[in-house]
């Protein structure tokens, strides 16, 4: 630490690098005054580990902490890398100005930035954002915690830390002061070398941060808390990056309801997203989705240790046959396979189970207790030796008075030891662990989870990662350019499209249609139907009809001799102008589609079609490009799916045709998603023989 000496050019480093690399660090608002955010920070910088340069900045003092204490920014003779603004809001603007006319080029804002608006003025927040925009400063807040970079020892925060942090494997990027705080103050072992309280991201956002993380050898996973996306392209480049390099991230995202999507406006002013969007985004790049800290504290913990899944699923082993029963329900409800045992670990197993074991997964081992743990040893062997499994996991309370605690921690450390698979001690009750048992554990690089349910989520979020990694590169689309330009250009200038014109668009990306003729006449109509082929469905094609069989605009299953009547009826009723179309075969109705979200573009929709779109809202959302596997992951999340399977001695739909089709509608997406308000394929008959659309309909951004 030094006071400010002669003059130097400002860092060459990018803005970020000096907003969480400082090595120079002015305090604005610096203070003497116990419990200050100014005391606080000075104490943080000055009193701790920082090896930096700090200069105290207040006119009220002439030192602080033993530094030379100057009345204002533009009084210190050298650039600081970083201005910390310790003051209230009125103060914020004119003090920014004061740091980005000094050549400083990153600052931290606790202040809320929230205050009355002259009349004529911008708010407060978008003048601040405007100045370190225009002086192309990183700046972390406003409303914010503050920033501890552990790797480079730099600690600001306002409002206090533990004393006691010690450097990790984990960055942590929050929109909550209140998560920040929390997460510092863990009391299990979730360690970092960086936790940001992002705040109201000005001009930094968490892509930044993210991007950041990524940089640094430390990282081994990255863990958020957000409210929004603030700049999705440059996030969804950063999860793509994430991604190659197989760094887990784990994201809470918040905002999931009507009311809560409500508070995120209310609470940060910024646009947010539809959750669907974000579950799509999250699946596109491998991302982890998790609904509480506790979750978000067991993936990590169990990500962290470094092992990754191969292929198969998670073998249990007990010391309660009640326990094992609650984890076997618990393990089918979220969906977290626990396959059979093979026969020879059932042999194996059978040698050492005491009388009345039976070898199975999930597996009880303890019996009467008599030399337990060397059956829990072989137990846990013989499970990590099976091919069908990916992962051990040793479900044991850890609780304090149970005699055979320490005996689990010889258990669970040479399971360890002599397996690469991963590997976890798992407490039903998170109250009940013994703490000195889970240091142990720990220091020795062993996992403990905390809890039945977030234990075994962290274990299908484990499994969920591998199978990220495994899917197949993305190929280009193989429709022509020539083919992509001409229906560019009808969708940007043209008027709506006519049904029989947006199946014509679906043919042409690979998605299969039903035959069918527009038609506005008696002679047009039978013409048509001769054309596509007996018996029809006649469909009015007038326009403003929405719902067209509420309106009574659809025949069915029309012949010859019932077909001129039929449209006589419905061109009195409904108009002239109609589609005549070949009916489809029996199958499950599906709806595809494509919507546009304002914040990652188009998305592909799929969902329970027909009637029952709009009344159960069974769909899913993937962001384009997919493939057929991710096409199929997504069909595999419908409540449909059980139908599409086949019941009642109906045979199963050819899901892979289905996979294709959604494919197919992907590249449309991708290819005309700038010019596409929206596209809707409803229904879409699923068969044993494959799939066709029936109806659908375009409607370019234009309209």
């Amino acid at each position: 630490m030094s006071s400010p000496g002669a003059p130097v050019s400002a860092p060459a480093q990018s803005s970020i690098h000096t907003l969480l690399e400082a090595r120079s660090v002015a305090v604005v608002g610096a203070s003497r005054r116990q419990d200050s955010f100014g005391a606080q920070l000075m104490g943080q910088l000055a009193g701790g580990g920082f090896d930096g340069e700090v200069w105290p900045v207040n006119p009220r003092y002439s030192e602080v902490r033993g530094l030379p204490c100057v009345p204002s920014i533009s009084d210190l003779t050298r650039v600081p890398d970083l201005a910390v603004l310790a003051v209230p809001n009125p103060m914020v603007e004119a003090q920014l100005r004061a740091a980005a006319t000094h050549g400083c080029r990153s600052g931290l804002i606790f202040a809320s930035l929230f205050e009355p608006t002259p009349e004529g003025q911008a708010p407060l927040v978008d003048r601040v954002a405007a100045i370190a925009r225009s002086a192309d400063m990183a700046v972390c807040g406003g409303n914010c915690m503050g920033f501890v970079n552990l790797d480079g020892d730099l600690r600001l925060c306002g409002y206090g830390m533990p004393p006691d942090l010690t450097p990790g494997a984990i960055t942590f990027i929050t929109h909550s002061g209140s998560a920040f705080a929390a997460m510092l103050y863990n009391n299990r072992p979730l360690r970092f070398n960086l936790v940001v309280s992002s705040g109201q991201e000005l001009v930094t956002t968490s892509a930044d941060y993210l991007e950041y993380a990524l940089e640094q050898p430390s990282t081994k996973a990255v863990a958020m808390f957000i409210e929004t996306v603030n700049d999705p392209p440059k996030f969804r480049a950063a999860l793509e990056r994430a991604a190659n390099l197989d760094v887990p991230v784990i994201v809470l995202k918040v905002g999931r309801t009507p009311r809560s999507h409500d508070l995120v406006i209310a609470h940060s002013g910024a646009l947010a997203g539809a959750d669907e969007a974000y579950d799509a985004l999250f699946d596109a790049y491998g991302v982890v989705r998790v609904h509480s800290f506790a979750e978000m504290a067991d993936t990590l913990e169990l990500v962290v240790a470094g092992r990754r899944a191969g292929p198969g699923g998670l073998a249990s082993i007990h010391d309660s046959g009640g326990e094992r029963v609650l984890f076997a329900d618990d393990a089918a409800d979220l969906g977290v396979p626990q396959p059979d045992i093979a026969d020879p670990t059932r042999v194996r197993l059978d040698a050492v189970l005491e009388e009345g074991l039976s070898p199975g997964n999930p597996l009880d081992s303890w019996g009467t207790g008599n030399g337990y743990e060397e059956i829990f040893i072989e137990s846990a062997a013989a499970l990590a030796n099976d091919p069908a499994m990916g992962a051990v996991v040793l479900c044991v309370d850890l609780t304090t008075e149970m005699y055979a605690e320490a005996g689990y921690v010889r258990v669970a450390k040479h399971a360890w030891a002599h397996s690469d698979k991963p590997f976890a001690v798992l407490s039903n009750f998170a109250n009940a662990i013994d703490r000195r048992d889970a240091t142990s554990l720990r220091a020795a690089g062993i996992p403990v989870l905390e809890g039945t349910t977030t234990g075994l989520l962290a274990f299908k979020h484990l499994f969920g990662l591998r199978d990220h990694r495994g899917l197949p590169e993305l190929l280009p689309s193989v429709v022509s350019p020539e083919v992509r330009e001409r229906w560019r250009g009808r969708l940007v200038s043209g008027p709506p499209l006519a049904e029989t014109e947006s199946l014509s668009l679906l043919a042409d990306y690979g998605v299969p249609v039903i035959p069918a003729r527009a038609a506005a006449d008696g002679p047009a109509v039978l013409s048509a139907a001769e054309a596509v082929g007996w018996p029809v469905a006649l469909k009015t094609a007038e326009e403003g009809v929405g719902h067209k069989s509420d309106a009574g605009g659809v025949w069915l299953n029309l012949g010859p001799s019932e077909l001129a009547s039929a449209y006589a009826d419905m061109a009195e009723r409904l108009g002239p102008a109609v589609t005549v179309a070949r009916m489809a075969p029996p199958g499950v109705e599906l709806a595809l589609g494509t919507v546009r979200d304002p914040q990652f573009g188009p998305l592909i929709m799929v969902a329970a079609g027909g009637v029952l779109v709009e009344v159960i809202r069974d769909r899913r959302f993937g962001l384009p490009p997919l493939d057929e596997t991710r096409a199929l992951n997504l069909l595999g999340g419908l409540r449909v799916q059980r139908v599409l399977d086949g019941t009642r001695g109906a045979p199963p739909a050819d899901m892979n045709a289905v996979a294709r089709s959604l494919v197919a509608l992907s590249r449309l997406a991708l290819d005309l998603g700038d010019v596409l308000a929206a596209l809707d394929v409803n229904p879409v008959i699923a068969g044993p023989e494959g799939c066709v659309a029936v109806d659908a309909l375009v409607v370019p951004s234009t309209s």
